[in-house]
């Protein structure tokens, strides 16, 4: 393999594809990432295969070099529109013997300006030396070039990359967007990174966008660009415009539905977190500390422990710190392992509540949140936690929090029912609120039972949510048999229909055969005399919502329920529109 990459590199057998990069509010291709393939017939046409071998071989820096230049030709040959995402690895930007000022040189030759190329760092393995990133980044930025973070949220250490390099673009890790639109969690993971992106003055990327309705939830979220196959794949001559299905739906006025998650139920203590991590004795010397971590790479806290009672942490990066120095292995080596020792480690007893020790996290020290906490049980030491696991639990809290959904049909209750309203009317969409009550529901209860009337229910709202689209209608439950159902679903009168046909025919399920025949039942009413009751129906109250008609959802509630109430007018299965202030 050695010799068939030296071969490589010897007849430049390398060829460059580009990838779109899109703006999420215009459509507008701004950007291309620049890849690189080998051989079409060769083991090494992958890249991870390529630098997989040119790492073993020592050849990255060659290797990596010859990328840039056959990407950089082939961009300036097309005339490419926008800037170039151009992918650098940390260890290549840290090599203290290669020519500096190499790619500047090269770009001059070529005819491209600085200003349009961006240094993408693409991380492999673990960046230990921030300090000497730092001085690298500058000299490139010095030079006019930008700088991105490739995998936010995948690599060994890109968040404190983030931290230290205050890059102009970050790029979302493809695992976080994929399926973002049915997952709650990843939802909040790009939210809590648009946020720190926008205090940050950073511009992010979400990479791997595959469908339409991941698209449209990263738009509402506020990101800034998109990448991924739904938007265009890597190609040898790419589109110089997105494709126009893409164009279109980022035009469409309106808002993505974000997925909701049910109730749920939490541990409240943090003994869910406990992480197994063996500790040492502070007996143990720095040189033997420093051993341990050479041989565990991806162990990066070590608690200290004498006699089951914690002392302190020590952080690999601390150790390595420390050791880079000159002449402090040879001066604190042999010494007890407690001078790099983090004597100030957070330390919680196992039934502390997650919530507290969120509170005592947020007034720490912000070492802390990297280093983590030690977890006892009476004093005793029992293992770590990670203030990435205590963040994610936390999160998964407030999403349950947010969301209220209804313990029977896990559908989302008023809250998020209002927070959807209110973002469609910021948006300026039309769309129709329609709200969904059933008819003689209390005196079935009183006949056929609770048990029974919550088959109903759960009847009603799986119906619902089968003949709705899932990426444009919002349907919630009230509470009750009460349902609403927001559309942004041109045929939303259609679809209406069908699930008051639905209805009409799996409700008779749940009757007597006697009570179907004759149409109804006998039940009591609130004064105590036999009533006959018509078999269930589903009233539906409709209202369509212009720009600028209604301003809270406060005023379209009023507005449905009224609607609803004229339904309830009407025999049988029935949709009243209430056409009153209806524009044409």
């Amino acid at each position: 393999m050695r010799a068939h990459l030296f071969d490589i590199l010897v007849r430049r057998q390398l060829s460059a594809l580009f990838q779109p990069i899109i703006h999420m509010q215009s459509g507008e291709i701004i950007a291309y990432e620049g890849l690189i393939r080998g051989p079409s017939d060769s083991p090494l046409h992958a890249p991870m295969n390529l630098f997989k071998v040119a790492r073993a071989n020592g050849l990255t820096v060659e290797v990596e070099h010859l990328c840039r230049r056959v990407v950089l030709e082939r961009f300036a040959e097309l005339g490419l529109p926008g800037k170039l995402f151009l992918n650098v690895s940390p260890e290549c930007l840290l090599q203290r013997d290669a020519r500096h000022g190499e790619t500047l040189e090269y770009i001059h030759q070529i005819g491209i300006n600085p200003d349009r190329v961006i240094i993408e760092l693409t991380e492999n393995q673990p960046t230990y030396d921030y300090e000497l990133m730092r001085d690298a980044v500058l000299h490139y930025r010095n030079m006019g070039f930008q700088i991105a973070i490739d995998d936010l949220g995948e690599g060994f250490s890109s968040l404190r990359l983030w931290s230290e390099l205050r890059p102009e673009y970050v790029k979302i890790d493809m695992h976080f967007i994929q399926g973002i639109n049915h997952d709650p969690v990843k939802l909040q993971f790009v939210r809590s990174i648009q946020e720190i992106a926008d205090k940050s003055d950073t511009l992010v990327i979400a990479e791997g966008i595959e469908t339409q309705a991941e698209l449209l939830v990263l738009r509402d979220v506020g990101v800034a660009f998109g990448q991924g196959y739904h938007l265009g794949r890597p190609h040898a001559q790419p589109a110089r415009t997105a494709p126009a299905e893409v164009v279109k739906a980022l035009a469409r006025n309106g808002v993505a539905v974000y997925p909701q998650r049910g109730a749920e139920k939490h541990g409240a203590s943090i003994s869910k977190l406990l992480h197994r991590v063996e500790a040492v004795p502070s007996s143990l010397s720095n040189n033997e500390v420093y051993e341990i971590f050479v041989r565990q790479p991806k162990l990066l806290i070590i608690p200290v422990v004498d006699d089951g009672l914690p002392l302190g942490l020590i952080s690999r990066f601390d150790m390595i710190d420390h050791f880079a120095r000159p002449y402090q292995r040879e001066l604190y080596g042999k010494k007890s392992c407690k001078q790099f020792m983090d004597s100030q480690a957070l330390i919680a007893d196992k039934d502390t509540s997650l919530q507290d020790l969120s509170f005592r996290m947020a007034q720490a020290d912000a070492h802390q949140l990297f280093n983590g906490f030690i977890i006892t049980d009476q004093g005793r030491y029992m293992g770590m936690g990670t203030g990435h696991d205590l963040m994610r639990e936390i999160t998964q809290m407030q999403i349950t929090a947010a969301r209220y959904a209804n313990p029977l049909t896990q559908l989302p209750g008023n809250v998020p029912i209002n927070e959807h309203i209110d973002r469609l009317l910021e948006s300026g969409a039309r769309f129709w609120v329609c709200y969904f009550d059933l008819d003689h529901f209390k005196p079935f209860n009183d006949v056929y039972g609770y048990r029974r009337g919550d088959d109903v229910i759960q009847l009603t709202g799986k119906l619902l949510a089968e003949r709705t689209d899932a990426d444009r209608d919002f349907v919630g439950h009230i509470g009750g048999d009460d349902f609403m159902v927001l559309f942004q679903s041109e045929d939303w009168e259609a679809r209406c229909n069908v699930i008051l046909q639905e209805f009409g025919r799996h409700v008779l399920d749940f009757y007597s055969i006697e009570d179907r025949e004759r149409g109804g039942y006998l039940s009591e009413d609130r004064q105590g005399k036999k009533v006959f009751y018509s078999l269930m129906s589903l009233s539906i109250g409709a209202i369509r919502v212009d720009p600028h008609k209604y301003h809270t959802h406060h005023q379209i509630a009023t507005a449905a329920t009224e609607s609803k109430k004229q339904a309830k007018k009407i025999h049988g299965n029935s949709l009243f529109m209430d056409r009153r202030q209806q524009t044409a």
